[in-house]
């Protein structure tokens, strides 16, 4: 990943970190979850593509995604210009990042406590 990239990862990554209470669920499993739904959707929401959303779950991530997407779209106005690959690809680093920080990384013995 080039630093550009990296800054850009960064930067959308501050925008969960700050504004987002998703990030927060109890179990790792949650949160693998949700990264997975929300960044997918928020990809496709910002590259044009259709987004699934029939079960009451998948409607929950698509509002979270949506309303990801309008902010990344009207605080960082690259999202909106750069090519669709290139984005895809800051996206996926911005997934991986909040695995890392929320699942892999946290310390917080309660993701993984099986009693919880």
């Amino acid at each position: 990943m080039d630093d550009l990239t990296k800054e850009r990862v960064e930067l959308l990554l501050d925008f969960i970190m700050k504004k987002c209470l998703w990030q927060f669920h109890s179990r790792a499993w949650d949160r693998e979850r949700q990264n997975e739904n929300i960044i997918q959707k928020t990809t496709q929401i910002l590259c044009g593509e259709p987004v699934e959303n029939d079960t009451p779950e998948q409607k929950c991530y698509f509002v979270d995604a949506a309303y990801l997407a309008e902010n990344y779209k009207n605080r960082f106005p690259w999202v909106s210009e750069i090519d669709k690959v290139d984005l895809k690809n800051i996206m996926q680093g911005l997934r991986e990042r909040l695995d890392y920080l929320l699942i892999s990384g946290s310390l917080n013995a309660e993701l993984t406590d099986p009693h919880y």
